[in-house]
């Protein structure tokens, strides 16, 4: 059998060993066309710009872009249109850059029903949900957790023109974890040769064995990780099911100066105060949900953040909008069924001190809330700020009773519902704006490049028909993406659907 051609039945095995990341690359190139190229010369007329600095909109301006960059912006007056342009009538419309998601998740890395019966698709699955992203103008992401092969395969293949989709940055796997079925991640062990597969898989070589490490022991580890070709790493400054502190302040140190190194950013998963105040003095560029604590954030750790520059990225989808209405709904019909207990004398009589464990579950219960706080200090406390979203691929939908109705944890909307949500957070439009897009950009360390609607970046353009500025809502009326120069036909995407094409009827 040729390494390019697995079989859906292949042994799971079989794909570990034989998936190479040049062959992953041919075959997703083979299982989408080719974009065209980009329009050799376009020029956008007519719209507001909100360039994405946060200064005032440009009324009335053109856009001129020539190949993958943009070559002027400015009022359309005094900017002329080149001869031989493609004209875009943009009158009455919104030009934003295209937004940065800092935080989701496009592979498949658990569910071993799912992991067994799309094996030879997970290629395929990045692919539809990276272009789910770009459907809804997400023009870059940061895929901070997965499964590293097929994301570097996909990653890679945009990036050489042969798919279409937003430009990838990816980890894999979060360091020093073993993977979503370990200890670390999910309190648990694998039961099975396929479960323990998927862990290496997974985990590349960076899983729970680096906690044992000396920290010259723990340089040669991430340096053999960093070889693998990914674009940063995050690493556990705690565990995913508690908050224990993981790594040493030495052992982080370490890691940290290695990524730096190659000149890459170090991102930390640390969940409470005193193992995130470890990982910041490290000399981590980024945090993945720093408000994720099941206490108060402290003054002084947001200033040490905010003086030393580290980038927030805050899961604002999951603390606002829908998410947030349905847990006031929640805590509502909670604190309604206290109250009729506590007016039973049935119940009066089991009255007595609450256990430590009793009193634990309710604080959990209240976690959404208690985040939602910590968002707002860190956004008040003048952090510089991303959305994030922590989108993710569940179960195969055949294996789901009903369709997934969470559109706030969704490739794509996810991200627009971030966006929305720092703006009920505390910032303005504008600031949420540029949180999705210069701040993205710096924190994917492509600031000279893209980001902003300026002359030199790459044309990643959306137009919007109503005014963001007005009500942020409005980054739900898109009508144009373009990204490096190429407009993009999203009624074309995803152009394979695999999880998202419409099932037969029974």
């Amino acid at each position: 059998m040729a390494v390019c051609s697995l079989s859906r039945h292949a042994a799971l095995a079989f794909l570990f060993a034989a998936l190479s990341l040049p062959c992953a690359a041919q075959s997703a190139a083979r299982k989408a066309p080719a974009p065209p190229p980009a329009d050799t010369l376009v020029a956008i007329v007519g719209a507001t710009v909100i360039d994405g600095n946060g200064g005032a909109p440009l009324a009335d301006a053109t856009i001129v872009v020539r190949g993958k960059r943009i070559t002027a912006v400015g009022p359309r007056a005094s900017t002329p249109v080149p001869k031989g342009a493609r004209v875009v009538d943009a009158n009455g419309k919104f030009a934003t850059p295209g937004f940065i998601d800092t935080n989701v998740h496009l592979s498949l890395y658990n569910n071993g029903e799912s992991m067994v019966r799309y094996e030879d698709r997970f290629v395929d699955l990045v692919i539809e949900a990276a272009q789910t992203e770009l459907k809804y103008g997400i023009t870059t992401v940061r895929d901070s957790y997965g499964a590293l092969v097929p994301l570097i395969a996909v990653r890679d293949s945009i990036a050489h023109g042969k798919v279409l989709g937003p430009r990838m940055l990816v980890a894999g796997n979060i360091v020093g974890w073993g993977g979503p079925k370990s200890p670390l991640f999910s309190n648990a062990t694998p039961t099975t040769y396929f479960d323990e597969q998927m862990m290496d898989f997974i985990a590349q070589g960076a899983g729970e064995e680096l906690l044992d490490m000396a920290p010259d022991e723990l340089r040669v580890a991430i340096d053999k990780y960093l070889d693998k070709g990914v674009n940063f790493v995050k690493y556990g400054g705690t565990a995913h099911t508690n908050n224990l502190i993981t790594f040493s302040p030495r052992q982080q140190e370490a890691l940290v100066e290695e990524v730096h190194k190659r000149g890459l950013f170090a991102e930390t998963h640390s969940t409470n105060p005193e193992p995130l105040r470890i990982s910041v003095l490290a000399g981590v560029d980024l945090i993945q949900h720093p408000e994720v604590h099941n206490v108060p954030i402290p003054n002084d750790l947001v200033k040490l953040i905010v003086d030393r520059g580290v980038i927030c990225s805050i899961l604002s989808n999951s603390i606002t909008g829908k998410a947030w209405k349905d847990y006031q709904k929640a805590q509502a019909r909670t604190d309604s069924a206290k109250a009729d207990s506590a007016r039973s004398d049935t119940l009066k009589l089991l009255d007595r001190p609450k256990t430590g464990w009793e009193q634990r579950r309710e604080r959990e219960a209240k976690r959404t809330g208690l985040r939602r706080a910590n968002a707002e200090t860190l956004i008040k406390g003048g952090c510089v700020t991303t959305p994030s979203t922590d989108t993710y691929l569940s179960g195969a939908p055949e294996f789901s009773r009903t369709p997934r109705v969470d559109a706030h944890m969704m490739p794509g909307t996810a991200t627009l519902a971030a966006i929305e949500g720092l703006v009920e957070l505390g910032m303005t439009p504008a600031q949420a704006i540029m949180s999705a897009t210069k701040n993205g950009a710096r924190a994917s360390q492509g600031s000279k490049d893209f980001g902003t609607i300026e002359a030199g970046k790459y044309a990643d353009i959306l137009l919007l028909d109503a005014d963001p500025l007005a009500d942020i809502h409005n980054i739900r009326k898109l009508s144009f993406v373009m990204k490096e120069g190429q407009i993009v036909d999203r009624n074309r995407l995803p152009e394979k659907p695999v999880w998202t094409r419409p099932r037969p009827k029974a």
